[in-house]
């Protein structure tokens, strides 16, 4: 075994471990995540699965999404054994457009406010799914953010970041896919370009302006061309308020 596989597999022990603790203090009785056929929702599968075989449920809920999206969660579901609930939040979301008196018309040009917007309802119709699969089973909700992702806020508050644990938090996105090896995630899963399924050739390097290496590099060694560091420190200042709680004011 080499030196990134063993390194691999005692830090998917230590996440197992972390996991099965993190519950229990809570007084839970297991944890529910939403598979999105992603590399980090494979690994927080997998890890779940080692942690809580018997008390884990994944959730499969596509919102206008696409068909190899849910295939694939479907094959992350099945590769690991853990039994899966599919909700398909289309029809609400576009009941919420019509409330909303957002629907009707062309859709929003890709990349424009009207269109995060929207992609942002999308993440906290699935974390209020989330939360409903779980508080009715005594369960936690387990997030898929990694490192590299909440550096820069790529994710939805209240959304995808609306969870009550992070396992993948502290590592980068490189060392996701080394857990992810080490697991047994289908080798397509790992390979296949990072997204969040906005739109459909969405990618999440197009969408940041960079590469996980270039912003892994950062991370983990400060290393960085000095106009791309000033960059990600502007990214990471102007994201903070995503990463801490409310402020309370001073009375």
């Amino acid at each position: 075994m080499t030196a990134a596989l063993t390194g691999a597999a005692e830090r998917v022990a230590r996440l197992v471990d972390w996991l099965r603790a993190q519950v229990t203090e809570a007084g839970a009785e297991g944890c529910v995540f939403n598979l999105s056929g992603g590399l980090d929702s494979a690994v927080v599968a997998g890890l779940c699965k080692r942690a809580w075989p018997e008390a884990c449920l994944a959730l499969i809920l596509p919102c206008h999404s696409q068909a190899a999206d849910r295939e694939d969660a479907e094959l992350v579901a099945d590769t690991f054994g853990v039994p899966v609930k599919t909700h398909d939040l289309s029809p609400v979301y576009d009941r919420f457009l019509e409330i909303l008196g957002a629907s009707g018309g062309r859709e929003p040009a890709r990349g424009s406010a009207e269109a995060i917007a929207r992609a942002n309802i999308k993440a906290r119709l699935r974390m209020i799914t989330a939360y409903y699969e779980a508080n009715r089973r005594g369960y936690l909700v387990v997030g898929t953010g990694n490192r590299s992702e909440l550096a820069m806020g790529y994710f939805t508050k209240y959304g995808d970041g609306g969870v009550d644990l992070l396992p993948l938090g502290n590592l980068v996105k490189a060392q996701v896919r080394e857990v992810a090896r080490e697991l047994g995630v289908p080798t397509r899963i790992i390979e296949k370009a990072p997204t969040a399924g906005l739109w459909p050739g969405q990618t999440d390097e197009g969408e940041m302006g960079l590469t996980y290496a270039e912003l892994d590099r950062f991370l983990l060694t400060g290393e960085a061309p000095a106009d791309l560091a000033a960059k990600l420190r502007d990214r990471m200042a102007r994201s903070e308020h995503k990463r801490r709680l409310p402020p309370i004011a001073e009375v």
